[in-house]
């Protein structure tokens, strides 16, 4: 992870948008994070993370199998 100030990001902008594909970024704004850049497969991991549990345990898994063939 690498943090970073908004005036450093916006003068190295092309720097942090390739680093960005690798690792998250944070941009600071008078000490504060203002935003985050995170790689796109974390950001897709992170989706699918927030799905685990939102289905009750007795789902029948099976019977939705077929019909997405």
């Amino acid at each position: 992870m690498c943090t970073i100030t908004a005036t450093e990001f916006k003068t190295n902008f092309g720097k942090y948008a390739k680093l960005a594909q690798k690792e998250t970024i944070k941009v600071t704004s008078h000490g504060k994070v203002i935003f985050e850049i995170n790689p796109p497969r974390d950001s897709i991991i992170r989706r699918a993370e927030s799905l685990i549990g939102c289905l009750p345990d007795n789902v029948p898994f099976d019977a939705w199998k077929d019909r997405y063939k």
